[in-house]
Formats: structure tokens, sequence, C-alpha cells
């Protein structure tokens, strides 16, 4: 391969590129695997580089485990606020999170925030909840419990608040150095009021990074000329992201047309009304800007596609494809949805690890929805025949940033009729995000003649042509078979680690 001025120039055999380009700079990569890099299309930066570099729960094996880690941070930064994430009691052996009381008993009168997995619900210790008045009257406050909702979004501030600018900025760095690291070249930053504020995105954009951050601000609009301010004082590439219509399975607040499974009395939340959503849709597609939310329950998704509907009944087709929609998440959607989706050209910003951590017939979905319910979660392939673009990514800090284990995840789906061939979780992971942001120029994203020069090097192992998993995996290597081959993805081996990310011809890590 032949690049110049950051643009891949020539792809052919290597006898022939040496001598064509006699004079060229030669990086011999000794055997390893090229790849079009990965682009994340659902981060929260901030957040996940405060796990990286501070309290991370997502080890903990039980509550008195995760007691044990807490306890352990706090003596190691006696002067900062207990800031973590990741705990996830629904794989602990008695599925029950600390208490108030048990995290008191720890810190005495330090503050304490502590999300789950999930980000949806948070453990606070006392010394937080009393420097918030209006906590107690909140929707979603438990004396004892971890705080969900309105509860939860005055804890998370207020705790925020405490953090230093110095604590803030490396927690970027660390995270926009840890997409480098794994092949990312480009991320979907999910912003908006309740997530990290205006400063945050403000501070998050002016960081200098080989990694390009393309934001989405979550913010509720009723007029297009609205929706045009907005994104002119963010700067924002779209008025979509955490826009949040309901909440979590794991926490109770996803929005659901019948009750939890293993919570009788109990629909989640709805935080957007289905008005406010398709004022929403209608003011965006008027202004020709993208829109988007968060849905993950089914009554939340009907809430978002009846919106769409209802913008193409008024606007027409055309005016609602042209900007690009977006829905986040969509775990839970119906064969007639996700037709009317394809149709109507609204993209599904998805995350495989979601069902690699919680499908199943014995894990988190099935107890919270019962297994009938469960299986149908993230159905990746009913999507793709129905034409609607997937963009693939983390979700970070609430799964990890690793893109192959997304690929493997959305390739080896719990529920096989739910699954999408290596070739097309690559394809979503790399070129769907980028299309998702807005770029459709049939190059990026690729690696051929034209493209930007943006891709990783990994240490992989067998290579093989990706094949329907009816069929039989024809292994291969030869490029005159027009067809690309791809690491082998199985659980028994490891997955490819990276060795050198580079975008548009710069070397953003290795």
């Amino acid at each position: 391969m032949a690049i110049r001025d950051g643009i891949v120039a020539w792809l052919g055999s290597d006898d022939v590129g040496r001598d064509q380009f006699a004079d060229a700079d030669v990086v011999d990569l000794d055997g390893a695997f090229v790849a079009p890099a990965f682009v994340d299309s659902h981060i929260h930066l901030t957040a996940t580089g405060l796990t990286l570099s501070g309290l991370d729960l997502r080890a903990a094996t039980s509550r008195q485990h995760c007691l044990q880690l807490i306890a352990d941070h706090a003596a190691a930064h006696p002067e900062q606020i207990v800031w973590g994430d990741g705990w996830d009691e629904s794989t602990w052996p008695d599925n029950t999170p600390p208490t108030t009381a048990d995290l008191d008993d720890l810190l005495g009168e330090r503050p304490a925030y502590l999300a789950r997995v999930d980000v949806h619900s948070a453990l606070a210790s006392s010394a937080l909840r009393r420097q918030i008045p209006d906590l107690p009257t909140a929707a979603g406050f438990a004396d004892q419990l971890p705080l969900s909702g309105d509860a939860h979004s005055l804890a998370r501030a207020v705790a925020r608040d405490q953090l230093t600018g110095t604590q803030l900025a490396e927690a970027r760095a660390a995270a926009l150095d840890a997409a480098a690291r794994a092949g990312i070249v480009a991320v979907h930053e999910c912003a908006g009021p309740g997530i990290g504020g205006l400063t945050d995105w403000q501070e998050l954009r002016a960081t200098e990074h080989g990694v390009d951050v393309i934001g989405y601000w979550g913010e509720a609009v009723t007029s297009a000329a609205r929706a045009r301010e907005l994104l002119a004082e963010t700067g924002a590439h779209g008025l979509a992201g955490d826009l949040f219509v309901d909440g979590s399975l794991g926490s109770h607040t996803a929005w659901l047309h019948r009750p939890y499974t293993d919570a009788p009395h109990c629909i989640g939340d709805c935080h957007l009304e289905p008005d406010a959503v398709a004022a929403h849709v209608r003011a965006c597609t008027q202004a020709g800007v993208t829109a988007g939310f968060h849905v993950i329950g089914d009554a939340a998704v009907t809430a978002a596609v009846d919106a769409f509907e209802q913008a193409v009944d008024e606007l027409g087709v055309v005016a609602v494809a042209r900007c690009g929609h977006r829905l986040e998440h969509l775990e839970m959607v119906t064969a007639e949805q996700a037709a009317k989706l394809g149709a109507w050209g609204v993209i599904a910003s998805m995350q495989p690890n979601f069902d690699a951590l919680w499908g199943g017939d014995q894990n988190m979905y099935a107890r919270r929805l019962g297994v009938e319910r469960a299986r149908q979660l993230n159905p990746f392939a009913l999507l793709a025949s129905q034409g609607v673009p997937l963009a693939f990514g983390s979700d970070a800090p609430v799964t990890g940033l690793d893109p192959w284990a997304s690929v493997r995840a959305a390739a080896q789906h719990h529920n096989p009729d739910s699954a999408v061939s290596v070739r097309a979780a690559f394809a979503a992971a790399t070129r769907g995000g980028w299309r998702a942001a807005g770029v459709r120029d049939g190059l990026t994203g690729t690696m051929t003649p034209g493209a930007p020069a943006s891709y990783a090097v990994w240490d992989a192992g067998e290579l093989e042509v990706s094949a329907p998993s009816n069929a039989v995996q024809r292994w291969s290597t030869d490029p005159r078979s027009r067809v690309a081959a791809l690491p082998r993805l199985s659980h028994t081996e490891a997955l490819p680690r990276c060795r050198q990310t580079v975008h548009r011809g710069a070397v953003i890590y290795g």
C-alpha cells in the first residue's frame, strides 16, 4: 500500500509496489494484519476516562468485593470525592447492591458517587446526599437503595462538580489515548445537559488529539429555528445521541409496554413524552438536522418510531431520510418497526457487547424480562434485513473499548437468528460509523485508492473469509478472491492486538 499526503495512493502486490515507488519510505509490517480503523458510534469520553484513571467497579464479583474495591480506592485517594463506575449486581451471587449504610460504614463523612454499569442509577453516600436538599422529594429517591431517575441526575450533577479540572482533563486524554490504542480513529461523543453539561463538551472539543470527536447534543427542541441555534451554540454534529426517552433495563428504568418480570408493578420511566419526541423530530427535520434518541424499552422505541412516522406523513420521506436521524441502543424493536426505519433511512447505533454481557437465558435480560422477551433483544439481523444502517459502538464506560469484541459479539449473538456475519459486523464498526456521521463518499472507512489512510495494524492469528453461519467458512488470504479475509473471532482464540493506529496518514498510536 502506498500512502501520499494522508491518502491511499495505490494498492497492489509487493514487487510491483517497490518498483513503482522506488524512492518511498518503506515500512515492513512483518506479516501483520492491516484493516480500516474502527469508529465508535456511541461513547462518553470524560466518564470513560474517569473509569480508566479512577475506580472501575466492573471487576467486582460480589457485593463484598465491590465494597473492598471502594475502600481500597478511598484509602489511596484521601483528598478526593469517591467517584466510581461499573458495578453490576446482576452478576453477583446474591444479586444485591450495597446500601447507603454500607457506604457510610466504609467512608464516614466522605461524599461518594458510584454509578451502576448502565449509568442510570447510582449508590450515593449520606455525605453526598446531604448536599442535595431536594433529593428526598425527587423521583427515583430511595433511602438505602441506589438512586434512579431525577434523584440520580441530581446526585450525579453535584458529585461531578466536586471533580477538579485536572481530573477531568486527565480523564479526557486517557479516554482518547485508549481509543487510539484500540484501533479507533473517530468516536461519536453523546453529550448533553444531563450528561456532562456544556462546559465538559466545550472542553472536550478543545482537546487536541489524533482521534476525531464527532459530537451529538442531547437536548430537545420544538422549532427549526431553535434547532439551528442550538447546533451553532454547541458546535455539535446533530441533536441526537443520549436524548433520553427512557433509561436502562438493568436499573428497571427502560420504558416498557408490559411490566418487568422481576418487578411486576414497574414499567420503567418515560423521560421524554411522545409529543415532545415528535416535536423534536419535526423541528430537526425542518432544519435539516440529525435528530435522535436514547431508546431501549419497547414503549420508548414505539414513541420514537411513531414520531418519525408523523414527520414522514407531514414532511415527506425524502425530508426525513436526508437528515440521517438515528436511534441509540434500539434493543427492543419489532419487524414492522424495523421495516419502517429502513424505509426512512433511520440509523441504528447499537452496542453488541450488551448481548455478550447480559444476553442468554440465564443472565440479566432474562431475569428482567423473561426468556421469551429477552431472546428478541438487539436483533441485528432483523434490522439489517430491513435495510436499517447499522453503526456499532461501546457506550463506554458501560462496556470496554474493544471493537473486535463488539464484532465478535454481533456475529456470536446469544440468539443465532439475531446474529450477523463477521464481515457485516466489521462494516458496522468501521464504515457504518462514518456513514452514521454523514460521511458517505464511498471511500472513507475502506482501504482503496483515494480513501483517507486511516487504518490499524494488528497482531492476529488465522484469517478466514467470512460466510453465512450456515455455509462453510472458506480459508484463504488470496487477494485474487476479492473477498477480504478477517481474523478468526472464536471465543477460544485471543482477539487481535493493536500494534499501530494511523489516521489520515499520521501515526496516532504505536
